[in-house]
């Protein structure tokens, strides 16, 4: 008789779980829209006289010369237009308006995807380290780790930032360091990510199990990779299942409950 191929002695060995933070755990992209339409609104009430239109098309190129990690895109808003735009205004109260304003956006929008805690709740019952492999600078990092209330459910081992380890994405080193650190082979390890070549090639070389998040509106849907992840997910709840039908995690989807004759 042939064996099953979902029991327990043909599903893999998975020892730890790491997760990319930014538009995996929650969406990046829609949270900074949001806070930065939030500053610039600001920054017009307090006097800045633009139209919310080009001021936020003024900020956006900053942000794409200067990077998302740059501290002054206000400042530099500022400096690379008109002075009588604002004449007559500290500039330095515009520039605290829309730092304030951000911030402010921060602390009461800052979520995770709806279905993520629920099911990292479930996760962190299994047998298995979580953690994440993120890239950006460490106390922004950190502090969405704690903004997001994903900390409870993580090894405090597992946290890997880019900035704080000095190797960022793509480099597979940055995932090696990660797999080391806990005690684990990369063949016993998963990654799951948003943006294929980021999140999915390096893991691949290395031997984890790659994990492709492909939500509805993902901003890297179209960011092909040289690899196949060797799962694609659309939600949380398809990460669940897979877990449960091809590793060996003790269940970590409660089994459905059998029908009577």
């Amino acid at each position: 008789m042939a064996s099953d191929p979902t029991s327990a002695s043909s599903k893999r060995v998975l020892r730890a779980i790491f997760f990319d933070v930014d538009d995996t755990l929650f969406s990046t992209s829609e949270f900074a829209q949001l806070a930065r339409h939030r500053a610039i609104d600001a920054m017009i009430r307090y006097g800045l006289r633009m139209s919310r239109s080009d001021a936020y098309r003024e900020l956006e190129e900053v942000i794409r010369e200067f990077t998302s990690n740059y501290e002054q895109h206000y400042d530099k808003l500022l400096r690379r237009i008109d002075p009588t735009l604002y004449a007559g205004v500290n500039p330095a109260i515009l520039i605290a308006a829309g730092v304030i304003h951000y911030h402010q956006t921060k602390i009461k929008q800052l979520r995770v995807f709806p279905d993520v805690l629920r099911v990292l709740r479930l996760m962190s019952k299994a047998p298995v380290t979580l953690g994440v492999i993120t890239a950006g600078l460490t106390i922004k990092q950190a502090e969405k780790i704690l903004r997001l209330r994903i900390y409870q459910y993580l090894d405090p081992r597992a946290i890997f930032i880019s900035d704080q380890i000095g190797i960022s994405k793509p480099n597979v080193k940055l995932y090696q360091r990660a797999c080391e650190s806990v005690g684990v082979a990369p063949a016993e390890a998963m990654y799951v990510g948003d943006n294929a070549p980021n999140d999915v090639d390096p893991p691949n070389r290395l031997g984890m199990v790659s994990v492709l998040s492909r939500r509805e509106g993902s901003k890297y849907s179209k960011e092909a990779g040289l690899t196949s992840p060797d799962y694609v997910i659309h939600t949380f709840d398809d990460l669940l299942t897979l877990l449960d039908r091809d590793f060996d995690l003790q269940a970590v989807l409660p089994k459905p409950p059998r029908s009577s004759d």
